[in-house]
């Protein structure tokens, strides 16, 4: 069987077009409270219970969703439904907000540092990264002290790892080897 993001990939891209340009943030938000009413234990249960039609599980997401959903967005959660993959939904949701950074050319960067970033490194360290990846950047930062130094940058796939501690496990590793 494929795993979720196989399946999520092409109703996300589906989702995508259909909400088009001016509809974007409306249907990320819609996707997003789709996706949290899915993911709650009760609903969860429901979801894998052949007794409970498609039909009805549809209208329990989209009563639960609330007013975010259009007749497209409540056409959707119905035609997964239909399909069993509302299960998939975070996943979709999730796939839809990378489309969507990407058509508003904005990548979201988590920063781990050993220490917090002062609000000048921050801003530095946006316009290098938004300069090397040609996008405007969203820093997410965290600290971790077992770094001892430096930081582990991760956009997307990408992952920038200048930090001490990695510094030495290749010089532990090099020496061992």
């Amino acid at each position: 069987m494929a795993d979720q993001s196989t399946i999520a990939r092409p109703y996300a891209k589906a989702a995508f077009e259909t909400a088009g340009a001016a509809r974007l943030g409306s249907w990320s938000e819609a996707l997003r409270t789709a996706a949290s009413v899915v993911t709650d234990p009760k609903v969860e249960a429901l979801l894998g219970n052949p007794h409970v039609p498609s039909g009805q599980l549809a209208d329990l997401v989209i009563d639960l969703a609330g007013a975010g959903l259009d007749p497209d967005g409540r056409n959707f959660i119905r035609l997964l439904a239909e399909n069993h993959r509302l299960d998939c939904l975070p996943e979709i949701a999730a796939r839809f907000e990378q489309l969507k950074a990407e058509a508003e050319g904005t990548i979201d960067v988590t920063v781990t540092s050993a220490v917090p970033l002062s609000e000048a490194q921050r801003s530095e360290l946006a316009a290098a990264l938004g300069h090397r990846l040609k996008r405007t950047v969203r820093l997410q930062c965290a600290t971790d002290p077992q770094l001892i130094g430096g930081a582990v940058l991760r956009a997307g796939d990408l992952v920038i790892d200048g930090s001490l501690l990695a510094r030495l496990r290749s010089i532990a590793y090099e020496l061992t080897a």
